[in-house]
């Protein structure tokens, strides 16, 4: 298929972003701008179109993407401390008898087992949690993107509804994109495993100096690879919501379409992710310092040998005003990046397949300001195109 079908290299026409297409501004020489039913103009985008979209997406919808996120990352919050509060009335006394040992007093079996067991069950469900409540919002968003580029509304319980119906092809696919990056991971792991035996031992030991070196060369070696095979399947989730592709084909989809454009996506992606994670972190900023106070009031009560539960109880007020922080930045650095990852699809289909008089039709404006008003090319393997 011939890239942007028709619609040249530019964001609009043969021109530069920003610039007049066919021989002057909108109304002369008979060219009209494209439509903008929704969030974004059906054409090419450029990064101030991304961008923009992502933000009047956050604007229009925020009922349903914020009260989605709030409800996913809440319910887990909220299951994860009933699991923990469980988990520590059942093993309090093991806890107890093992935080009062001196340092030089080994704790007993029957002490460790139960400890461990309840460990290993609290990160399990942290990780069935965890996996469901991604998938979700992996699902939501493009579910809400997918009528915002339409400019159509959409009600809380249709986001619900379709993130819930793929949902699971949609942790496959991000659970298969995970896998791309997870040998540099552990060869950090082992090169952090190494540096800490090191600072303990201070004797230089050989073993952590080789896991050191290993971790280390082994990471610069896979990482770049890791990154270019994590671009390439990005928009997978994208393609699975708005295709109704299964994992493996959202993957080979996702190729298929971050072909050609490599960089761009790179450099687009990246900067998603850095200003969620900057608007993350000043988010945390203020419910941090807000529990100081009540950490502190609750720390100066304690007595010289508190208990276990007594620090937990102590400590409880600054341990929600940090949960709160992480929740709420945890909803911006979801939130935001799947939404110019979710724009980054579209964009590739309006510039590979022509989608954009499809869009126009779908959204009932005139497909006006299209030099190119031919057939549309199927959007993945035959039949008709999907949106």
């Amino acid at each position: 298929m011939a890239q942007d079908a028709g619609w040249g290299g530019g964001a609009y026409g043969g021109a530069p972003y920003g610039g007049y297409p066919f021989g002057g501004p909108p109304g002369w020489g008979g060219w009209v701008p494209p439509p903008k039913p929704g969030v974004i103009p059906l054409a090419p985008l450029g990064l101030g179109d991304v961008l923009g979209g992502a933000f009047s997406t956050m604007g229009r919808y925020w009922k349903q993407l914020f009260g989605m996120a709030a409800a996913l990352y809440g319910g887990a919050t909220l299951l994860m401390g009933a699991a923990v509060a469980v988990a520590y009335s059942a093993v309090s006394d093991h806890l107890d008898r093992v935080v009062a040992l001196d340092h030089d007093e080994t704790a007993s079996s029957t002490d460790v087992v139960p400890l461990v067991t309840a460990g290993i069950v609290l990160g399990l469900l942290g990780i069935v949690t965890i996996s469901v409540v991604s998938g979700l919002m992996y699902a939501a968003v493009p579910a809400v993107l997918q009528e915002a580029v339409l400019g159509r509304p959409v009600a809380f319980s249709m986001v619900w509804r379709r993130a819930w119906a793929r949902v699971f092809p949609v942790i496959g696919a991000v659970i298969l994109t995970s896998l791309v990056a997870i040998v540099p991971v552990l060869l950090v792991m082992v090169a952090f495993f190494g540096l800490v035996v090191g600072l303990l031992t201070m004797d230089g030991d050989r073993g952590a100096a080789v896991a050191l070196s290993l971790g280390v060369v082994g990471a610069l070696a896979t990482g770049p690879l890791a990154v270019w095979l994590w671009i390439k399947v990005c928009l997978a989730p994208a393609a699975v919501v708005f295709e109704g592709q299964g994992p493996v084909a959202a993957l080979r989809r996702s190729a298929q379409l971050v072909k050609g454009d490599w960089w761009r996506i790179f450099g687009i992606t990246l900067l998603a992710g850095l200003m969620a994670a900057v608007a993350g972190y000043i988010v945390q900023i203020p419910f941090s310092f807000l529990g100081l106070f009540p950490g502190m009031l609750g720390t100066a009560s304690l007595d010289e040998d508190p208990s276990t539960a007594a620090v937990v109880v102590a400590m409880s007020g600054y341990l929600v005003a940090t949960l709160l922080g992480m929740t709420v930045s945890q909803i911006i650095s979801t939130t935001f990046p799947q939404l110019v990852t979710g724009l980054l699809y579209v964009d590739r289909r309006i510039r590979t397949e022509n989608l954009g008089p499809v869009l126009a039709e779908a959204a009932g404006v005139p497909p006006q300001g299209f030099p190119h008003q031919g057939p549309v090319p199927p959007p993945y393997g035959g039949g008709t195109p999907q949106w």
